[in-house]
């Protein structure tokens, strides 16, 4: 990973009996994304304990990029649905290298 990349931790927790249909949701992001140009990695991963704890893990080429992308119709789309299967507002974090 480039220091001049960012990287975005995204933790959503599905409400109880809305698992199943969050993970579909989150997973149609998946393929579209990975596709948008300045994406480097786009995981989605389901905790082993939590089955309701869904986390997105992402690499992207600049702040930029991550803005296109925020504003995609994809995105947009999924993210009207997430409210009514979460729990909690995601929690939404930007990080970038240091060491």
């Amino acid at each position: 990973m480039s220091r001049a990349t960012v990287r975005v931790v995204a933790h959503l927790h599905a409400k109880a009996g809305k698992e199943n249909e969050l993970k579909t949701i989150l997973m149609t992001l998946l393929e579209p994304t990975r596709k948008e140009s300045g994406c480097r990695e786009y995981r989605l991963y389901q905790n082993n304990q939590d089955p309701a704890d869904f986390t997105f893990v992402e690499e992207w080429d600049s702040d930029a990029v991550l803005e296109i992308h925020l504003n995609t119709p994809h995105l947009q789309a999924t993210l009207s649905q997430v409210p009514a299967l979460v729990d909690a507002q995601p929690d939404v974090r930007r990080y970038h290298l240091v060491g």
